[in-house]
């Protein structure tokens, strides 16, 4: 790579992690809102959602900003919401895929379809989530976050403690994503000229594995190959699926439970790719 290609790397990445940044820090600030209002009192923010949980999760990750999955992700860890909420988020959110297809003057009824497809198999994801691995509401619990950045939340206000924490985590994020991108600019040309993206099942057990990358870029490679016609509807769908942004790789840092996370990143993939091969078996044409 050249000079300017490292610095387009570079101004890119701290370009992302700059936009994350707001998110992250009112995300912080209402944890540390609720956790001292309610100190000692029992939220039970997953009973009173109830299993409208995952359509509120699934309604807010549409929204293009990689930055609600990333607060979702916040959420989770301190057990404010279920996992199927959580997943819900990850599969409707719609990182830079919409600048990309508004750009590239694509019509808006295939937008709305696509959004619409996210909407409904984030939702149903997301309940049978709950349905199979529900647990009992638990009080809303910031201790891990703030074990995670090793600063005392307890005394003084809330905008001291939350801003630690969403700098720390914009620090981390900033880190993975410069390699992240690097990555991205050496080999994501390759990409573009493989018609495996076409193939039937094949095409979606590949698109989610990019799709999955724990980056808001990988929804711009995602659904760019897809406008240039290397991608089918049903690889689009997965790639964009696996599509959580940034939000894995905050689950992953404030997460004390890493087999958890594992998990729930299973789940992200294996649906992401159940989901692609049901829009090709269904001929969902976009």
């Amino acid at each position: 790579m050249n000079f300017e290609t490292v610095k387009d790397i570079i101004i890119d990445s701290l370009l992302d992690s700059a936009a994350l940044f707001p998110f992250l820090l009112i995300t912080y600030i209402l944890l540390e809102y609720w956790e001292r209002r309610n100190e000692g009192k029992s939220l039970d923010l997953i009973s009173r959602a109830g299993k409208s949980g995952p359509i509120v999760g699934a309604l807010s990750g549409l929204i293009p900003q990689c930055g609600f999955a990333a607060a979702a992700s916040n959420f989770y860890a301190a057990r404010a919401i279920s996992i199927g909420t959580l997943v819900a988020v990850y599969l409707s959110t719609s990182d830079e895929m919409l600048p990309i297809l508004i750009s590239n003057a694509v019509g808006t009824k295939v937008i709305l379809k696509i959004l619409g497809l996210k909407l409904l198999y984030g939702i149903g994801i997301g309940i049978i989530c709950d349905f199979i691995m529900s647990r009992k509401p638990q009080n809303l619990d910031i201790e891990p976050l703030c074990e995670e950045a090793e600063c005392h939340c307890a005394g003084g206000g809330i905008i001291k403690p939350a801003l630690y924490h969403a700098v720390k985590i914009t620090i981390f994020v900033l880190a993975v994503t410069m390699v992240l991108n690097a990555l991205m600019e050496i080999y994501g040309a390759k990409l573009h000229d493989d018609i495996v993206f076409r193939r039937p099942i094949v095409g979606p057990i590949i698109a989610a594995a990019i799709g999955i990358i724990p980056n808001c870029s990988a929804s711009v490679a995602v659904t760019q190959m897809w406008v240039e016609g290397v991608m089918s509807a049903a690889s689009l769908m997965s790639g964009l699926l696996a599509g959580g942004g940034v939000g894995l790789l905050v689950l992953f840092r404030i997460n004390r439970n890493r087999r958890e996370n594992i998990k729930i990143a299973v789940i992200l993939y294996v649906s992401a790719v159940i989901c692609g091969i049901l829009t090709e078996f269904l001929s969902v044409n976009l």
